[in-house]
């Protein structure tokens, strides 16, 4: 029996969410020794060493719409990153998974009333958020730093959904914009930290060997590998199908920071866990109509 296209869809962003949960707290203990701008710049060129074939096939749309998504990518990395360095995996997760409240909340302070469902939603996220502070301190730079790349990836995702569709070749896009990624933290390290601060590249040279196998597992599988997925799966569902199997990320991120390095959350901790996500699930309800005119977008699309 043939899976149809847009289920296959789903399932591919499920496995996604389940893997990035996983880079939460190999970033983390990666980022003991290494910056933000050297990760990216390790991370995303392997990476896109490994999709170099791919560009042959890339067309101006691929290009262009890749290395927008690139830029808007590597933002909102070094934003998670460097306020990952300063905070729990686990609560960085639950603040990253914010990022799907984003287009609801532009509205808002554009001062469009926002439906029912979305002031419900923006309620529970913020008794989410309070609950985290109370089990684990008050919040944080790094929490502002968490919050927006939270913003940075709730554009790259709604920008990844017109980008996946009108693409003509899903992997030519998605090498573009990984390549895209380790371009700018080449650029940024050779324009702004190089000049400003000298490199230890002995030390360098260490953290690299010390934390190979993560960085090997960032690049190859989470990455590479997961990135191609993403674009695949947002192509055959609708961003607010995409949004809610999203949601699930912070548990897989707390369920894999347990297992991976150890952290663990109080019970007002996981409440708010839970409170976040069900925020996050909330804030895509839509009408029977609205639904019905997504599924026939998607059907469309497939």
């Amino acid at each position: 029996m043939l899976i149809p296209h847009h289920l296959r869809g789903i399932l591919t962003l499920l496995l996604v969410t389940c893997v990035w949960g996983t880079t939460f707290p190999a970033m983390k203990d990666v980022s003991a020794d290494l910056s933000a701008v050297w990760i990216a710049l390790l991370r995303f060129s392997l990476a896109g060493l490994l999709l170099l074939p791919f560009l042959w096939r890339a067309r101006r749309v691929d290009v262009l719409a890749g290395a927008l998504l690139g830029a808007t990518l590597f933002v909102s990395f070094m934003l998670q990153t460097e306020g990952l360095a300063l905070t729990s995996s686990n609560r960085n997760a639950f603040i990253t998974g914010l990022n799907v409240l984003v287009v609801p909340l532009l509205g808002v302070l554009a001062g469009k009333l926002p439906p029912r469902h979305i002031v419900l939603a923006i309620t529970l996220a913020m008794a989410g958020i309070t609950a985290l502070c109370w089990d684990s301190g008050a919040w944080s730079y790094g929490d502002t730093l968490a919050l927006g790349g939270a913003v940075c990836y709730g554009i790259y995702v709604k920008q990844m959904e017109t980008a996946a569709r009108k693409a003509s070749h899903l992997m030519a896009l998605t090498a573009v914009q990984i390549i895209t990624v380790g371009i700018c933290a080449a650029l940024w390290l050779l324009l702004w930290q190089m000049p400003h601060k000298s490199v230890d590249w002995v030390q360098l040279q260490q953290a690299v060997r010390q934390h190979a196998p993560n960085l090997l597992y960032l690049s190859i599988v989470a990455t590479a590998a997961i990135l191609s997925l993403q674009v695949w799966g947002q192509r055959h569902t609708s961003a607010n199908e995409a949004a809610v199997t999203y949601a699930f990320e912070p548990a897989c991120a707390a369920i894999a920071a347990y297992f991976w390095i150890g952290e663990t959350m109080g019970w007002r901790g996981v409440i708010g866990g839970v409170l976040l996500i069900a925020g996050i699930i909330v804030s895509q309800w839509k009408s029977r109509g609205a639904q019905a005119k997504v599924s026939n977008a998607v059907a469309a699309a497939s």
